[in-house]
Order: structure tokens, then sequence, then C-alpha cells
């Protein structure tokens, strides 16, 4: 079985509030809560990466290429 890590975290007072709230009202814990959070966030993060190593070697536009671009097809 893993076992779990300790560490102290500072929330802002009113998202602490929010935060304890939500879990009376789930019936969940705060560390729950929070550890859901960290790993929706950390997931959001891996896709953002794998969707970057993907496009690495792709075609690079530069800024006023793609303002050119939108200019010609009436889009700005």
């Amino acid at each position: 079985m893993e076992t779990t890590k300790r560490a102290t975290i500072y929330f802002d007072p009113e998202i602490h509030r929010a935060l304890r709230l939500k879990a009376a009202v789930t019936e969940r814990s705060v560390s729950e809560l929070v550890n859901e959070a960290v790993e929706l966030a950390l997931g959001e993060d891996a896709e953002d990466l794998e969707i970057f190593e993907q496009r690495r070697g792709g075609p690079i536009l530069s800024f006023d290429e793609v303002i050119k671009d939108l200019k010609r097809r009436g889009r700005i």
C-alpha cells in the first residue's frame, strides 16, 4: 500500500472557506479535494506536453504571417 505524504499548504482565507464548505457538502476531506485538483492540473499539463511533442518539427509561423493570413481571409 502506498503511503501518503504530509505537506503544509497556505490558502487564501476565502478559498480555504470555500474548500472546507465543499468538503462538508460532498462528504469528502479537504485532502481528497486538493489531491483531485492537483491530479487534474498535472494531467492537463501532461496532455499539453504530449501535444507540444507531437507538433515538434511542424511549421513555424511568425505572428506577422498569422496576421497577414487572417486579413487575407477577411477574419480581421
